[in-house]
């Protein structure tokens, strides 16, 4: 299988897809580069190779399969951990957020254990998680917060009944107030750029920008008109494409004192109804028509089947809309002109509030049945730009795009982590599926570029941003899903292997649990630790947990006392939904996500799917991913794969299914596929699994966040069998 990296020659590039005077080249400084390291060492060698900046982001894809694989084709994982693509540098990690502060305060936290953010990265981490008070008393002071009154201290624990403790009680603020100010500190001045953005379709106008004085006034414009209509308290839904408008709307619905309610603009009118019907909203805001690729799609329309009371119609494009309201409606122009006698109509003072006070309700993707209706405070957004201050590293002048929806909870996350660490916000006014996207990411400068795997995997099967420059990337983030490895690979490659920050958390935790971060090196597809002052243990099938230094799989447990985690649901016991049940460790009851997580060797985490998506094979545990992560390298025809795991109708051991979405033009008999997919799961995982089904579909369900919806296939596949088994 392949070739090690000594085996690579002229006729290999060739086919990998250099013409041939370049593989001349091409093989003659590989060869420099092998004999530049001491020994064979597979790490040293890419480590090697991304010093010199040998694999440049317009080589064929091919190009990089071909170094990668060959590098890592006798590397052992069971033995050496994760392969690693990426190696943070003395220098580069000290220039980081979290390395700054872990030189200011290393020596004093840590003492002789101190030796520099590299090497004292662990040590850290955990000291954060046994001092949350010291920890967060420390990047409290490096985020754009101003405190209208002072909490009392961070964390009190004196109330029993609250398993994760009151986090800054006492405490009084607006955190959309805090987003709009200056911050000397941050080199957040008024007339730094807060917003840039594009509209689909527009490659050849300029760039539409926004100040931070420009976008404060036209929230505070917004939050007057929102007073003419509603009392404080109000719930006012939000259901419309991220646009720099949507953010005025939310931010203003926020300074003012009400609540937003986030809906994501792809729901059905049935989604739409039950979720304004859960948080008691007085009107929602949506556009006239979604515009992707030249074509307009009824939005308002859709909405008004839900009906909400009272619905204020922005346009999609131009000034004015272009559809027939109802009587109880608003157009955006009638919703402003209702101010526009204030002498200063672009004046607001902000509403401030205790820190628990609900601003934003969000709801869970709904994988697990119906959605949760999740209530944020003004702390939740603290912790999520906190996160994106030291794991992504976020500083003033840097330009995050991640193509969402303020509907998703990575909508609200890419907004405050971008304005309460001075950041500017990229937003792209179109579908972020095709070359006018990633032209937009090459133009704006984009230098943190967030996505999920299956927007990556379309980017790169249709090849659609070749020949574009992303250089200006300094890192990428990742969630919503498990990440492909050779989707990965692409996705780094197009800026010389910069890194990229996997996350994985939730609505519910206002963050990500497990990250990457730039201090650790990398693994594509893995999380180098958790979140800095998080903790959690993996749990064996007893509810008992590992030792923390063991390679293991297990449900993972978080400890209680997560900062910025909610307390309580709308619309579900919330007790009964995160802590009952759940084994206690060292006094703590520990808090219930709901994922399986691998520990590797070295301490790379691999998120193995939800608990319900674990199989047991001839008595042997393992996860969906784990083998959707083989069969889809199995053969070049497949382009995803899901696994789930059925009994046989009339009992028996569980039956391993694989469902597959092929590439676009090609063709294969699922029998063939079944014996390949047999193979690499025999030879790569354990030679006892078995694949009994195979079934070529031309598309996976999904959630309207795009995650795999496993058990639909699930019950598919156990009606198709019931059905038989009649026969």
């Amino acid at each position: 299988m392949g070739k090690s990296i000594n085996e690579v020659g002229v006729k290999d590039l060739v086919i990998a897809g250099l013409a041939i005077e370049e593989a001349i080249d091409f093989e003659r400084q590989l060869k420099d580069a092998i004999n530049g390291c001491d020994g064979f060492d597979p790490k040293e060698l890419w480590r090697e190779l991304m010093a010199r900046k040998f694999l440049k982001p317009w080589h064929p894809h091919g190009v990089h399969q071909l170094i990668y694989y060959s590098v890592y084709h006798n590397y052992d994982e069971s033995i050496h951990g994760p392969p690693l693509y990426w190696f943070p540098t003395p220098y580069q990690s000290r220039c980081t957020n979290l390395g700054r502060i872990m030189e200011s305060h290393g020596p004093r936290l840590l003492g002789a254990l101190y030796k520099d953010p590299i090497t004292s990265f662990r040590q850290f981490h955990k000291f954060s998680v046994q001092h949350p008070e010291i920890y967060w008393s420390i990047i409290l002071n490096e985020l754009s917060l101003n405190f209208a009154v002072a909490p009392k201290c961070i964390l009190d624990t004196s109330n029993k009944s609250k398993h994760g403790g009151t986090w800054l009680p006492g405490s009084a603020l607006n955190i959309a107030d805090c987003c709009l100010q200056s911050n000397k500190y941050l080199k957040k001045q008024d007339d730094s750029l807060a917003i840039v953005w594009h509209n689909e379709g527009c490659d050849d106008h300029k760039l539409e920008h926004m100040t931070l004085k420009q976008l404060r006034e036209e929230v505070m414009l917004v939050a007057n008109a929102l007073d003419v209509i509603f009392t404080k308290g109000d719930a006012i839904a939000v259901d419309m494409p991220m646009t720099a408008t949507a953010v005025i709307i939310y931010l203003a619905i926020i300074l003012a004192g009400f609540i937003v309610v986030s809906i994501a603009d792809s729901f059905a009118a049935n989604e739409i109804a039950t979720r304004l019907c859960v948080s008691k909203a007085k009107a929602i805001f949506t556009q006239d028509f979604i515009v992707r690729g030249g074509q307009k799609f009824p939005l308002y329309s859709r909405v008004v089947q839900a009906g909400p009371y009272k619905v204020i119609v922005v346009p999609a494009t131009g000034n004015d809309i272009d559809v027939h309201l109802r009587n109880q409606d608003l157009s955006w122009k009638a919703f402003l002109s209702s101010v526009h006698h204030l002498p200063r109509s672009n004046y607001y003072s902000p509403v401030y509030q205790p820190i628990d006070s609900v601003t934003n309700i969000l709801f869970s993707s709904g994988t697990t049945g119906d959605p949760k209706a999740i209530p944020w405070t003004h702390l939740s957004p603290i912790r999520c730009a906190a996160d994106g201050w030291i794991h992504t590293d976020l500083q003033a002048g840097d330009i995050f795009c991640w193509p969402t929806n303020l509907g998703w909870v990575v909508g609200p996350i890419l907004l405050y982590s971008c304005f309460l660490t001075g950041a500017t916000l990229a937003l792209y006014h179109g579908s972020p599926l095709g070359r006018g996207f990633g032209r937009f990411i090459q133009d704006a400068g984009v230098t943190i570029l967030g996505t999920v795997p299956s927007l990556v995997k379309t980017w790169k099967s249709t090849r659609c941003m070749e020949g574009l420059d992303w250089t200006k990337i300094r890192s990428f983030c990742s969630g919503g899903e498990a990440s492909n490895i050779d989707d990965d690979l692409w996705l780094s490659s197009r800026a010389y292997y910069k890194p990229i920050v996997e996350c994985c958390g939730g609505t519910e935790l206002s963050s990500a649990y497990v990250q990457g971060n730039l201090l650790q090196p990398q693994a594509f597809g893995a999380f180098s630790s958790a979140s800095l002052s998080t903790g959690f243990v993996i749990l064996n099938e007893s509810g008992l947990p590992y030792p923390d230094d063991q390679a293991c799989i297990g449900e993972v447990g978080l400890f209680p006392r997560y900062m910025g985690a909610t307390d309580r649901l709308l619309n579900a016991d919330h007790d009964e939904v995160y802590f009952n049940g759940m084994p206690v460790y060292r006094g703590m009851q520990l808090r219930r996500h709901g994922d399986i997580i691998k520990r590797t060797i070295g301490g790379f985490l691999v998120v193995q799917g939800r608990a319900d998506d674990t199989m047991n094979l001839g008595g042997i545990k393992t996860s969906s991913i784990e083998i959707e992560r083989v069969c889809d390298r199995a053969d070049d025809s497949v382009l995803e794969t899901a696994a789930v795991c059925i009994a046989p109708p009339n009992g028996g051991p569980e039956l391993l299914a694989i469902f597959v979405v092929l590439k676009t033009g090609f063709k294969i008999q699922s029998d063939v596929l079944k014996l390949k997919f047999s193979r690499s799961i025999q030879t790569k995982l354990n030679p006892l699994f078995k694949v009994s089904f195979v079934k070529v579909v031309p598309l996976f369900p999904r959630t309207a966040s795009n995650k795999l919806l496993r058990r639909v296939l699930r019950d598919q596949l156990k009606q198709e069998l019931q059905m038989h088994s009649k026969i």
